[in-house]
């Protein structure tokens, strides 16, 4: 592979420093760091200038073609390619290329998606609570610079894989939305189902407390906390804490295959299906496992109206707030639930399946070709 001679940073870009008043300027959105979204280049949700308080900080105008760097915390990954005219504020940086003939400004953000540069940036970070960088911390940032025509090639292989992330993210969306739909129209009051308090389909019982007694290491088993259950999954990527259970008091708060497990407290009702992810593995008492004690209503059924509930606000007519609250277990037995015909809950799993294979094949399409952008950035912008 062709070896292309290193530059600085500084040398190929600048940062535009176009000062403007908002309410003169005749600019209609600006952009704030919440709107800008971790390794995606496209501006997709902005502010309305003169819609509320725009504070003294937002007065940098860009304009299409220039990229926008977060400043603050920048292992968040935040490159975007402005495709409008807007206000930002000065601690997103406006940066462009210095002239077009040597750096292609198509190519700009990708060299600022790469690792190397964001290594870069986070080592010269600044702060511990809310880290930032100046500007010269990343003008020396160095990196090899192919001829122009390169560049475009090189540039269009890269939008090419972009407009295909974009386009499996809208679909997932698509199909997201599709699936809440559907759910919704399963779970209305319109069919004239019987419903049944929640505590007489299912046994509901908390796991046990974590406290310093049972954290000595004396029999250390591994549990479930709030952070492993997320919705629909068990996620094992969060640390999977262990403390001590007595063989007693394991038969108790063992998990099952099929399971229920709901969040207590936190985001409330969060749940997802136990499936034996671990051989042995207890749970907290900041969750609920929840068991069938009839056949009315499987756990597959039971997790969809959990998601319902979770839209339509239910859990927080139970617990009376939305955040750091608490799902008791004598409220969440006395949860009135729909209980459809058996046949009506078999097609209903049925269709669901199906949407759900479809989202999960767009979603490995969209890590793939993520993957294959990633691979790209390394071989032709980065040389590795």
């Amino acid at each position: 592979m062709t070896q292309h001679p290193l530059v600085k940073f500084g040398d190929v870009v600048r940062q535009v420093k176009d000062k403007v008043d908002p309410q003169t300027a005749g600019l209609e959105r600006f952009v704030a760091g919440e709107h800008m979204d971790t390794d995606n280049l496209h501006i997709r949700r902005w502010g309305d200038v003169g819609a509320g308080y725009l504070g003294p900080a937002f007065h940098m105008r860009f304009k299409p073609g220039q990229v926008l760097y977060g400043s603050r915390r920048t292992y968040l990954r935040k490159v975007a390619f402005a495709e409008f005219e807007g206000i930002t504020a000065n601690t997103t940086y406006v940066i462009e290329s210095k002239d077009p003939e040597v750096l292609l400004p198509e190519l700009l953000p990708f060299i600022m998606q790469t690792d190397s540069f964001n290594e870069h940036s986070i080592k010269q970070s600044k702060g511990s609570v809310n880290p930032y960088i100046n500007f010269s911390d990343i003008t020396w940032y160095e990196f090899p610079l192919p001829p122009v025509d390169e560049q475009r090639r090189i540039a269009d292989l890269l939008w090419a894989a972009d407009d295909s992330m974009q386009e499996y993210s809208a679909l997932i969306q698509s199909i997201n939305q599709m699936i809440a739909s559907y759910r919704d129209s399963f779970f209305n009051d319109s069919h004239g189902w019987k419903k049944e308090q929640l505590g007489k389909l299912y046994e509901i019982k908390l796991g046990k407390m974590v406290s310093p007694k049972s954290r000595q290491g004396i029999l250390p088993r591994p549990f479930m906390s709030n952070a492993n259950v997320q919705w629909g999954r068990i996620d094992l990527t969060q640390e999977v804490k262990q403390m001590d259970f007595t063989d007693e008091e394991f038969e108790k708060n063992r998990l099952r295959y099929g399971d229920l497990l709901v969040c207590e407290g936190g985001e409330v009702g969060r749940s997802a299906i136990w499936h034996d992810e671990l051989p042995e593995c207890g749970y907290q008492k900041a969750i609920h496992r929840l068991r069938p004690i009839t056949d009315d209503l499987p756990p597959e059924v039971l997790l969809q109206f959990m998601f319902y509930a979770s839209s339509r606000g239910l859990f927080v007519k139970f617990t009376g707030q939305s955040t750091i609250a608490h799902f008791p277990a004598e409220r969440l037995r006395l949860l009135e639930i729909l209980v459809p015909p058996k046949e009506s809950q078999d097609e209903f799993l049925k269709v669901l399946g199906e949407m759900e294979k479809s989202l999960s094949a767009a979603e490995q399409h969209l890590a793939e070709t993520k993957n294959l952008k990633m691979a790209l950035l390394k071989k032709f912008i980065e040389g590795a």
